[in-house]
């Protein structure tokens, strides 16, 4: 073979491989392209995904803040409605009351009940009912009766307080060891939530009767 086709020989070598290589490297940059394009790809989408999830998150966080802002001005009303409504229970109640007190026979009907649930509530002993000076003289001509009736088989003076009240009567026993505030004053206070659950009652529905305060 003469140098000639010796050299063309070389060439065409030379050639093929440099194709080769051509080819391999355009095959690298084409892979490299994909795995570059795929990465970016999933670098958007999970970019997105978050953006979107923040999104959510914040909405969430957005709508949670709104309801509570409303659940906190709803339950500041109710507790404004409930404290409207207990007040005006409170003084209507109060307003029967001292009608009840201009009626003897009804208000004394009362005071004996107050006596005899008071002497069942306390412990065995002799019992002082103070009652205010302005009851005193209604409760005196018939004293023996009514603390007959009232607490059987038990000694009850009657004698008169000096604290401010609607009416009522306070009963304790002869030494001091344990009394009972039947005053109307003290029975509206314990029965403070009962007025409350019974003004919420006539927001919603009829109003239950208010009785046990003056008769219970």
């Amino acid at each position: 073979m003469d140098a000639n086709a010796q050299v063309t020989q070389l060439e065409q070598a030379l050639i093929r491989q440099a194709e080769s290589l051509a080819r391999e490297q355009r095959e690298r940059a084409e892979s490299g392209k994909a795995r570059i394009l795929k990465e970016v790809s999933d670098k958007i989408r999970l970019a997105e995904e978050h953006e979107v999830m923040a999104a959510k998150v914040e909405a969430e966080k957005h709508v949670r803040r709104q309801a509570q802002a409303a659940e906190t001005r709803l339950a500041a009303e109710l507790d404004r409605l409930r404290w409207a409504l207990t007040e005006a229970t409170l003084s209507g109640v109060q307003l029967a009351f001292q009608e009840l007190v201009e009626d003897d026979a009804r208000y004394l009907a009362v005071l004996e009940q107050w006596l005899a649930t008071a002497a069942q509530a306390l412990p065995p002993g002799d019992l002082v009912v103070e009652a205010r000076p302005a009851d005193q003289p209604r409760l005196t001509p018939d004293w023996a009766q009514i603390a007959e009736r009232a607490a059987p088989g038990r000694k009850v003076e009657l004698n008169a307080h000096g604290q401010i009240s609607e009416g009522g009567i306070l009963v304790r026993l002869v030494d001091n060891r344990a009394r009972l505030d039947q005053t109307f004053e003290a029975r509206q206070s314990r029965q403070a939530e009962e007025l409350a659950r019974v003004a919420m009652e006539r927001l919603f529905a009829s109003a239950p009767d208010l009785g046990t305060l003056v008769h219970g």
